[in-house]
């Protein structure tokens, strides 16, 4: 495999596939030179050109973990050089572009996935699989919950795309995968709430989304860029037979019990350590599936129907009313 982004995502992956006992990586590629050298260092792996890696046969399948607005260009040279794809969400920050790379690639006998990495986690795959089961009845609300514990920098807001096609997306994607249907309304609404900056950077930190489903399920999503007791991430899934909810993970299962009162430890404070299980199980998903197993892994239109969600969010938001999907075909 091959490395085209050396920064905190490519870094997770790239230590990863290092842990697989049937792939490594050969090559990575990062236009800064100092991430390159630490990881490829790391790695012990060469540095290339995204050219000279797709021209070489001896590398099957590239890791794309880029900027977002690579990642569509990125793709399409990819699957063009007989590469599979292993790809960091969203496709393109444009709706449009992605569309564009979903058609061009689409006859293509390469294998892409859109690295949705929270179907991985452990605790969110056994609620899917209950919920799946009847373990609620009939599925009536999906609240999730997602707030980080500080907000990035600005200078990573300016090029994210935004709040919800950079954070709230991987919301949008869950609401598909525990209900296994498609959403039909969006509306939206937000704020600017921890950090100034962020506002006048153009985008939002704190937001409220309510979807509803093509069976008319209910979906609510709470957003924040701002957790001070840590990485808050929850989803309660409500029925006709009862609830289910997938907790916070805490730094240990300890909890004391005295006269003043019960205390667990801390939930966790970062993306890297609550996401730890998934990152790995999703990048062996994907060379089981280069190896020929049956692996259900997201692809290209999971990732475009997770970004006509964000646009759709977008959209109610700038025009303060809720958008029907059909607006977006």
């Amino acid at each position: 495999m091959a490395l085209l982004g050396a920064g905190r995502i490519g870094s997770i992956h790239g230590g990863n596939v290092a842990k697989n006992g049937h792939a490594r990586i050969a090559a990575l590629y990062d236009p800064l030179q100092v991430n390159a050298d630490r990881l490829a260092g790391e790695l012990g792996c060469e540095q290339m050109t995204p050219q000279q890696i797709f021209a070489r046969d001896d590398i099957h399948a590239v890791l794309i973990c880029s900027t977002a607005d690579t990642h569509a260009d990125l793709i399409e040279q990819a699957v063009a050089a007989g590469k599979h794809v292993f790809c960091e969400k969203p496709i393109d920050l444009s709706l449009q572009r992605a569309r564009q790379c979903v058609q061009r690639v689409s006859q293509s006998n390469c294998k892409i996935m859109v690295a949705f990495n929270r179907r991985f986690d452990p605790d969110f795959q056994a609620l899917q699989q209950r919920v799946e089961a009847g373990g609620v009845g009939a599925v009536e609300l999906v609240s999730i919950i997602s707030k980080d514990p500080a907000p990035p920098s600005v200078e990573y807001i300016k090029t994210s795309g935004g709040l919800f096609r950079d954070m709230t997306i991987h919301d949008f994607d869950m609401a598909r995968f525990l209900l296994a249907e498609e959403m039909i309304s969006v509306s939206a609404q937000a704020a600017c709430q921890v950090d100034a900056a962020i506002g006048e950077a153009g985008d939002v930190d704190t937001a409220v989304i309510t979807m509803t489903s093509a069976s008319g399920k209910l979906v609510q999503i709470s957003n924040s860029r701002r957790a001070s007791f840590g990485y808050d991430q929850r989803i309660e899934v409500h029925g006709s037979d009862g609830m289910l909810v997938a907790q916070n993970v805490n730094e240990n299962t300890v909890v004391a019990y005295n006269q003043s009162g019960v205390r667990s430890a801390k939930t966790l404070s970062s993306f890297r350590e609550r996401y730890a299980a998934a990152y790995r199980a999703e990048l062996d998903g994907f060379v089981r599936c280069l190896m020929g197993e049956a692996v259900t892994l997201p692809g290209l239109d999971d990732g475009l129907r997770a970004l006509m969600l964000a646009e759709a969010a977008l959209l109610s938001l700038q025009q303060r009313r809720t958008v029907n999907l059909t607006e977006l075909d």
